[in-house]
């Protein structure tokens, strides 16, 4: 700046300048701050989108209040469309912890029906599937931890407000559980006499109590992962708020169902075959629902990869529901919608996992909910 001009005078020269725009005129405000230092070619420092929606405001309260400037309409652009929220910095390996997280939830709850209708092939196969899928899982939490130190760190306090919180102790509970009645089942191949046969005689009973005591921590590991997702600022998990734990618990039922439909022989895959189909009602229901209710916020859902996994998804579960019911007398058949069943759910966590990320990617996603929400507000104060 010139020591020769003081900044009062280039203060009022501003000023005058303003006081002179009227719309059209030649000394606007749109116009000044187009010939200004630092301004685009060709224009006002506002974005092209952003200058061609300009609308003429009326300016009250200012010392002249009453004048009308041409002011551009906000839009939801981003500083320099960068995105507003940071992205979710968790990789592959947390949405393959939301799908082994449900099959140990879905195999505990196909293992206890097994058990509880005299089906062992049924118990066994959920057992064991079961305890490698919450192994699975820990492993897959502790990558994305860091150090298993992280972990045992997590269970110095309880907080019953943090889905993180309340979901370390769901995992710690259940997996001892889950890992006692699978252990249970190798009670038959111990001897007979001596300290081992005591362990083989009670074995079973002890296995058939923690496997009950799994099943019943399993609906909650089950679905606390959706109400972890949505408890994030991640647009369009956030939305669905309502329709993850559904998503997910049906995912989990139909991924059970399907190690049972692979393992089992078809005299014993009768609650497996029910467990189909109840989580596939659920599971197609909460995924159309992601779908269509969210507005804007479905669109991530619908579009590129997210939208090719959940398309997917629902293909095989049709597939397979439809290959349980009407294959219920081949094994081949049955084996084979177990798997679509559990390619399923792999296909619709992935989808949901990604669809979340991808919204977060994108300003408009975060911006014009919140815009929708504001009016929302104002018409009903107003």
């Amino acid at each position: 700046m010139s020591p020769d001009r003081p900044v009062g005078d280039l203060f009022r020269r501003f000023r005058d300048r303003l006081d002179a725009g009227v719309p059209g005129g030649p000394a606007g405000r749109g116009e000044a701050a187009a010939g200004s230092p630092g301004a685009p070619p060709g224009g006002s420092g506002a974005p092209a989108s952003t200058r061609a929606s300009g609308r003429t405001r009326r300016r009250g309260g200012g010392r002249r209040g009453g004048e009308e400037l041409t002011v551009p309409e906000a839009e939801f652009t981003s500083y320099y469309g960068r995105p507003i929220l940071k992205a979710p910095v968790w990789k592959w390996d947390i949405a393959a912890y939301l799908f082994t997280g449900g099959l140990a939830a879905g195999s505990s709850l196909l293992a206890a029906g097994g058990q509880v209708t005299g089906r062992p092939a049924l118990r066994r196969a959920g057992r064991v599937t079961s305890l490698v899928a919450v192994t699975a899982s820990a492993v897959f939490l502790v990558k994305d931890l860091g150090r298993p130190a992280r972990f045992h760190h997590m269970l110095r306090v309880a907080k019953p407000t943090s889905p993180m919180s309340v979901g370390t102790w769901i995992l710690s509970a259940f997996g001892p559980a889950a890992g006692i009645a699978a252990v249970a089942e190798g009670a038959a191949w111990l001897p007979e006499r001596g300290p081992l046969g005591l362990a083989r005689r009670l074995l079973p009973p002890v296995g058939h109590a923690a496997g009950l005591a799994a099943a019943a921590t399993a609906p909650a590991l089950a679905t606390y992962t959706g109400v972890l997702l949505a408890d994030t600022a991640v647009p369009s998990w956030h939305e669905a708020y309502r329709e993850l734990p559904t998503v997910f618990a049906g995912s989990a039922l139909a991924s059970g169902a399907g190690v049972g439909l692979i393992a089992a022989p078809t005299a014993q895959a009768g609650p497996a075959r029910r467990m189909a189909v109840a989580g596939a009602a659920l599971e197609l229901f909460g995924s159309h629902r992601v779908e269509t209710r969210l507005g804007l916020l479905s669109e991530p859902y619908r579009a590129g990869r997210p939208g090719r996994l959940l398309r997917a998804g629902r293909a095989l579960t049709a597939a397979g529901v439809a290959g349980a019911l009407l294959g219920r007398r081949s094994r081949a058949v049955s084996a084979l919608s177990g798997t679509a069943l559990l390619a399923a759910s792999v296909a619709t966590r992935f989808g949901i996992f990604y669809g979340g990320v991808a919204s977060a990617k994108d300003p408009k996603y975060t911006v014009v909910p919140q815009r929708e929400r504001l009016d929302r507000r104002r018409a009903a104060g107003g």
